[in-house]
C-alpha cells in the first residue's frame, strides 16, 4: 500500500479531537472517507493507533508514539518550500527581514545604518507585521531573520534550539495617557479607590508586545480595577487611541518618544509599570546563506544599538 501524507494530517486532527464526525468535518471528509484513510494508515504502520471502543476515541500506545512522529513529518513538510528557497538563494544577495511593526517603523532604520558601516549591504526585502506571523515565516523558511522584541519572562516560538538570537538594542514598553489639566495624565494607572475602572487599551494574542505585557504585568493589573475599551494588534494603532484620549496603553518608548518629549503623551503610572524589553534579532541554526551569513556576523560584532 501506498502511503498518502493526507493520512497525517487527518490522523493529528482526530489525535486531537478524539471523535471522528467533528475531525472528518474539520478536514472536510465525510466520515466514512475519513475513517477508511484512518484505517489505511493503520494498515501502512502495521498496527492499530486509536482505540475506537473510548468516547472519545484515544490514542493506543503506537499512537502516542506515532503522534510526535506525525507531527514532525507535518512540520518539516511544511519548511520543505521555505528551505528549498534558501537553497536555490544561498547566492542571493537579496536578504530577506521580517520585523514586527513597531521596530520597522523607528527602530530598524537607524539599526541598519550602523550595520552599513562595517558592511555593504544588497537589497533588502521587509516584511512588517505582528509577531506571530512574523515567527510563521521564520519557521516556513521565508526570510532569513526576525526582528522583534523580546523579555526573559516572555517564551515564544523562535526562543528554542532551532533558532539563534543576539541583543541588537533595548528599549521600554511605558503606560502612557494623554494629559488632561495641568499636564496630568488624563487617566491614571494607580487610581485604585476611583469610582470607574481604569480604561485600558490592550493587545491582541497575535502581538508580541500583548505577550509581554500580559507574562509581567499580568497579576499586577488584576489588583487595579480595569476595563478593557479597545483592542488592537498594533502599537501604532493604540498609539492613537490613546491621543485620542480613550484610555491607557503600553507603547515602547521607541514609537512614543518624540510624543513623551511634545508633552502629547504623558506617562500613566509609575515607574514599576513600565517594563524593560530587549530588541533581538532571530534567525535558524541552520546556514542561511553567503550574504545572510556576513549580515549576521556584521549584526552580531557591532554590538546593541542603544
Amino acid at each position: 500500500m501506498n502511503f498518502n501524507f493526507v493520512w497525517l494530517e487527518d490522523f493529528l486532527s482526530l489525535a486531537a479531537t478524539g471523535n471522528f464526525s467533528r475531525s472528518a468535518e474539520d478536514r472536510h471528509s465525510s466520515q466514512p472517507a475519513f475513517s477508511r484513510r484512518i484505517r489505511a494508515l493503520e494498515e501502512w504502520i502495521g498496527a492499530a493507533l486509536v482505540d475506537r471502543t473510548t468516547q472519545p476515541a484515544q490514542l493506543t500506545e503506537v499512537g502516542a508514539w506515532f503522534k510526535g512522529i506525525a507531527e514532525e513529518l507535518v512540520a518539516r513538510a511544511a519548511r520543505l518550500p521555505g528551505e528549498a528557497k534558501q537553497v536555490a538563494e544561498a547566492s542571493s544577495v537579496t536578504l530577506r527581514i521580517a520585523s514586527t511593526h513597531a521596530l520597522s517603523f523607528t527602530f530598524l532604520p537607524r539599526w541598519l545604518r550602523s550595520v552599513e558601516s562595517s558592511l555593504t549591504l544588497g537589497p533588502v526585502e521587509l516584511t512588517s507585521d505582528v509577531l506571530a506571523r512574523c515567527e510563521a515565516q521564520m519557521q516556513e523558511g521565508k526570510v532569513h531573520f526576525v526582528l522583534a522584541h523580546a523579555h526573559p519572562r516572555m517564551h515564544g516560538t523562535l526562543e528554542s534550539e532551532l533558532y539563534l538570537s543576539t541583543k541588537i538594542g533595548s528599549d521600554q514598553l511605558v503606560p502612557v495617557s494623554r494629559p488632561g489639566e495641568g499636564r496630568q495624565p488624563l487617566h491614571r494607572l494607580e487610581k485604585a479607590a476611583a469610582k470607574e475602572p481604569v480604561p485600558l487599551l490592550e493587545y491582541t494574542d497575535a502581538s508580541g508586545m500583548g505577550r509581554i505585557v500580559r507574562a509581567v504585568l499580568g497579576r499586577k493589573l488584576e489588583e487595579i480595577p480595569h476595563q478593557v475599551v479597545f483592542t488592537a494588534h498594533l502599537a501604532s494603532v493604540l498609539r492613537s487611541m490613546v491621543l485620542d484620549g480613550r484610555g491607557i496603553a503600553w507603547l515602547p518608548r521607541t514609537l512614543v518618544e518624540e510624543d513623551l518629549d511634545a508633552r502629547r503623551l504623558v506617562v500613566a503610572a509609575e515607574p514599576r509599570w513600565s517594563v524593560d524589553l530587549e530588541i533581538r534579532l532571530y534567525r535558524q541554526q541552520a546556514e542561511v546563506g553567503r550574504a545572510a551569513e556576513a549580515f549576521w556576523r556584521a549584526a552580531t560584532e557591532s554590538g546593541a544599538v542603544p
